[in-house]
């Protein structure tokens, strides 16, 4: 399987922090943008955060200044550090790497309480 895996959700209270983490190093070929999205429940997936190969990154407004993405391409890996979290960024984060094709991992919980 060349699924990325995610890792570091949990739950936290509001105010607080969490880093997630992705590895796509299953992927063999090279990974031109890695990302994060979100999806909670009854709604559709949305989009959290991409970063490219070139270091250019792209918010979600409602995390704009809260989160920060980062990758290192060569290790094919993806980190979200997340602060001053609010219960509605509480869902199912999923990490995404795209080559001519996307990948999605399982996703890792995120749960916000008030």
């Amino acid at each position: 399987q060349v699924q990325p895996v995610e890792s570091g959700g949990g739950l936290v209270q509001a105010g607080g922090s969490l880093r997630l983490s992705c590895s796509a190093s299953r992927i063999i070929v090279t990974i031109n943008t890695m990302g994060w999205y979100r999806q909670a429940p009854g709604n559709q997936r949305e989009l959290v955060a991409t970063i490219t190969r070139g270091g250019e990154t792209n918010y979600a407004d409602s995390v704009k200044g809260r989160f920060a993405i980062s990758a290192d391409f060569a290790k094919k890996t993806v980190y979200l550090q997340m602060n001053s979290l609010k219960p509605d960024d509480t869902g199912l984060y999923y990490c995404n790497a795209k080559t001519m094709y996307s990948y999605w991992g399982r996703g890792t919980q995120v749960t916000v309480s008030s």
